[in-house]
C-alpha cells in the first residue's frame, strides 16, 4: 500500500489550522507537520492558502492526495460557506481551491470535531462524567470557541462514521432564573444584541460579559480566565460552568448521545475548571423527567486544540478508503 498524504485544515474565527497527515501501510493515520496561521490578517480564502505556501509547510497543498477544510459555518452544496464571524467566504465553485488538489472537500468545523471522537485525540480524550458508552450509540460534540458548535456522530456499516452538522449554536440560550433575566438584559444592554444564542453566552466573549455583570468588572476573556485559579469562590466561574453544564445537558437529551458526549474548543480546553466545578455536574444531571438516562452518559474533554485537523484527517482517510 502506497503512503497517501491528506492536507487537513481547519479555519477559524481567530486562528487557521493546517497539518500534513499521512496514512502509512497499517492504515494509521500519522501527523507529519502542523501551521497556524491567523485569520484576521488575510482577506481571502486563497490569501490564506499563499501565507500557508510562503511558509516552511512540509506539504505543498496541490500535492496532497486529497485536501479536507472544515470551517466555522454552515457549508452549502458541499462547497460554499459564509462564516458568520469571519469577513470572507470560502467557494470552491469559484476556484477559489487552485492550490489545492482536485479532491478537496468543505466542510463544517464540527463535523471535523464530531469525525476527531473517532481519531487518536478522541480515543485519548479526558473523562469529566462517567457513564456507560452504548457501542454503536449516537456521539454528540459541542465546543465554544469564539462561538459554540455542535455536530453529532453515527455509526455506519464496515466500520465507518457519518457527522450531520449543526447550527444550534445560534439558537436561544434558555435562561431561567430572576438573575439569569437580569444578566440576558444586562447582556442585550451593553452589546446591543437583541438576540442572546448560545454563542454569546458559553464563548469567550460569554465570560467577559458575566465576569462584567456578576463583578463590575470589564475585562478581556482571558483576563476573566486568569481569575478562575481562585476556584470556587469565584461567582463567574460557578455561573460559567452552570451554563456550560446547561447546554451539555440540553444537546445530549437532543440527540441521545448514548455513544458519550464530547466537548472541544478553546473555552473548555484553557479552562477545564469550568468542567471540573460541581455546577457542572449538577447542572447536567438536572432533569425531571431524563435524570437517570443523563447519569449514563459519559462525558469527555478533547483539550488537544488540534483536535479538528485530526477530525478533518480522518474524514479525509475515510474517503480514500471508499475510494
Amino acid at each position: 500500500m502506497l503512503t497517501k498524504s491528506i492536507l487537513a485544515a481547519d479555519i477559524g474565527g481567530t486562528n487557521s489550522r493546517f497539518a500534513h497527515f499521512q496514512i502509512d501501510p497499517e492504515g494509521t493515520l500519522v501527523l507529519v507537520d502542523t501551521k497556524w496561521l491567523p485569520t484576521t490578517e488575510v482577506d481571502s480564502f486563497s490569501q490564506l492558502l499563499a501565507e500557508l505556501c510562503a511558509t516552511d509547510f512540509s506539504l505543498a497543498p496541490d500535492k496532497a492526495d486529497i485536501a479536507v477544510v472544515a470551517v466555522a459555518g454552515p457549508v452549502e452544496h458541499g462547497s460554499y460557506s459564509a462564516p458568520p464571524y469571519i469577513s470572507w467566504d470560502i467557494d470552491f465553485r469559484r476556484n477559489q481551491h487552485v492550490k489545492l488538489p482536485h479532491d478537496a472537500y468543505l466542510i463544517n468545523d464540527f463535523v471535523a470535531q464530531a469525525y476527531a471522537c473517532r481519531s487518536q485525540v478522541g480515543e485519548s480524550a479526558r473523562n469529566i462524567l462517567a457513564g456507560e458508552i452504548v457501542a454503536d450509540g449516537t456521539i454528540g460534540v459541542l465546543g465554544a470557541g469564539t462561538a459554540l458548535g455542535k455536530a453529532t456522530l453515527a455509526s455506519l456499516p464496515d466500520n465507518r462514521f457519518l457527522a450531520l452538522p449543526s447550527e444550534g449554536g445560534h439558537a436561544y440560550f434558555p435562561f431561567i432564573s430572576l438573575r439569569e433575566f437580569a444578566f440576558q438584559e444586562f447582556y442585550q444592554e451593553k452589546s446591543g444584541q437583541k438576540h442572546i444564542t448560545g454563542n454569546l453566552v458559553v464563548s469567550g466573549r460569554g465570560l467577559r460579559y458575566l465576569h462584567w455583570f456578576l463583578a463590575g468588572e470589564e475585562l478581556e476573556p482571558r483576563e476573566v480566565s486568569a481569575r478562575f485559579t481562585e476556584g470556587e469562590k469565584s461567582e463567574t466561574l460557578a455561573w460559567a460552568a452552570k451554563f456550560y453544564g446547561r447546554v451539555c445537558r440540553d444537546y445530549a437529551l437532543e440527540v441521545l448521545a448514548f455513544g458519550g458526549l464530547y466537548i472541544a474548543g478553546g473555552v473548555a480546553a484553557k479552562n477545564p475548571e469550568i468542567l471540573t466545578h460541581e455546577n457542572f455536574r449538577h447542572e447536567f444531571l438536572d432533569s425531571p423527567t431524563m435524570g437517570h438516562l443523563l447519569a449514563n452518559i459519559p462525558v469527555f474533554l478533547i483539550d488537544n486544540q488540534d483536535s479538528g485537523l485530526w477530525g478533518a484527517a480522518f474524514y479525509g482517510q475515510q474517503l480514500l478508503q471508499k475510494g
